[in-house]
């Protein structure tokens, strides 16, 4: 009889987040793997959980050779208890490659729900909710960064990621340039813990207040969708505006950024109205 794999959400901050189920699982685990097991330690004496199960790490440095070991254990019938640093496993933390694997395996998987950082944030900001996006962590290089942001320009759905707090200052650089000064979104710092912090505003005001302090402790960053009043402005009006500010002497590219401050748009937008629009013309003299 083949064992269990057990996905436990770890509370996010607060340790009382914890539920009865998550205590029982982890007295009653034959192996816990978590991601780090002195902060699990921590965890279950601030719980006062008595633990039995063998305790093993499971991080992202030895998670190829720990899976082979934990479904091996599992295919021989014990009972695995995956828990992670904060939030439920395989959401930007490991446990995807365990999943799979013992799915692949035959091996019963489930789940002891537990707070989410993603949806703790979304409920937070105050933006809607209805329909959301997770991006996981913004990406570290500029370029990439850039670029990724640049692809939210048009997404209609709330977005949540993570942001490292070293990072969050250039990460909103690079979001007000993708998607404009006056896109809303709301930073979500240190939830359900002592030194809780939501900031609300455009996210020109979420640079500045970024700017303006130390930034510290564990950062989701939720950002809302395009306004469909952004979408309602004809190409043809944008491609009118970049050109007017050209015939004024500006380069195209400073007509561009004129453009996109003066309607709270994404960059993206008006370049991309003003190459479709190119792309057209060609068409046209080609036919």
């Amino acid at each position: 009889m083949t064992g269990l794999l057990v996905l436990a959400g770890a509370p996010i901050g607060d340790w009382n987040d914890a539920s009865p189920r998550l205590i029982q699982e982890l007295s009653i685990a034959e192996v816990i793997a978590a991601e780090d097991t002195r902060r699990f330690a921590r965890l279950a004496r601030d719980l006062g959980v008595t633990y039995t199960g063998r305790l093993v790490s499971y991080f992202e440095g030895n998670e190829v050779t720990r899976t082979a070991e934990l479904v091996t254990a599992m295919i021989a019938g014990q009972r695995i208890l995956l828990i992670t640093d904060a939030g439920m496993p395989s959401v930007s933390d490991p446990g995807y490659r365990l999943v799979r694997a013992a799915i692949d395996a035959g091996i019963r998987v489930t789940a002891v729900p537990g707070p989410s950082a993603v949806l703790t944030a979304l409920a937070l900001s105050g933006l809607p909710s209805d329909r959301f996006i997770f991006e996981g962590f913004a990406p570290r290089a500029k370029g990439a960064r850039e670029r990724f942001y640049r692809g939210l320009a048009t997404e209609k759905r709330t977005t949540v990621l993570f942001e490292a707090p070293h990072r969050l200052v250039d990460s909103l650089e690079d979001a007000v340039l993708g998607l404009g000064s006056g896109r809303q979104g709301a930073i979500c710092r240190e939830m359900t813990k002592t030194y809780e912090e939501i900031v609300r505003g455009s996210l020109a005001e979420l640079l500045l207040w970024s700017k303006s302090r130390e930034i510290l402790g564990e950062i989701t960053l939720v950002i809302a969708g395009v306004d469909p009043s952004e979408q309602d402005v004809e190409s043809a009006e944008l491609v009118q505006m970049v050109r007017t500010r050209e015939e004024a002497g500006l380069t195209r590219k400073e007509a561009i950024q004129a453009v996109a401050e003066a309607l709270s748009l994404a960059k993206r937008v008006v370049f991309d109205a003003v190459v479709a629009e190119k792309e057209g013309r060609r068409e046209g003299l080609a036919r």
